[in-house]
């Protein structure tokens, strides 16, 4: 089920997948200012971009929980995703340009944020 986010400028669908609920955008200095503004908002976000800091969008990623059950498989339209989860661990799993690069995050009463660099 999808439904739209409005926040802070921002105007993106939010898609469901099972218990996860997620927006990817962030392109173009507008929605990434908005989308930076709404992290705060959600338990997870995610940002993809290059070492040098442009931004990377199309990104495949995948969220797992630490008894490797996958809770959110998508590509990332945006370099920005912010993500409703249930709380708890859970490994993250990035691939662009035939890169996979994984980090761990804990979902919980702060939120948390995965920074990744290709």
């Amino acid at each position: 089920k999808a439904n739209r986010l409005k926040a802070g400028g921002l105007n993106l669908v939010m898609d469901s997948q099972g218990s996860a609920r997620f927006a990817c955008g962030g392109i173009g200095s507008d929605e990434s200012s908005a989308m930076r503004a709404a992290m705060k908002q959600y338990p997870l976000s995610l940002l993809f971009a290059q070492p040098g800091g442009d931004y990377l969008a199309d990104v495949d990623v995948s969220i797992r929980q630490a008894d490797s059950a996958t809770v959110l498989a998508m590509r990332a339209a945006g370099p920005g995703c912010l993500i409703e989860l249930p709380a708890g661990r859970y490994n993250v799993d990035a691939t662009s340009g035939g890169v996979r690069k994984s980090q761990a995050v804990h979902v919980g009463s702060a939120p948390a944020t995965a920074d990744f660099r290709f």
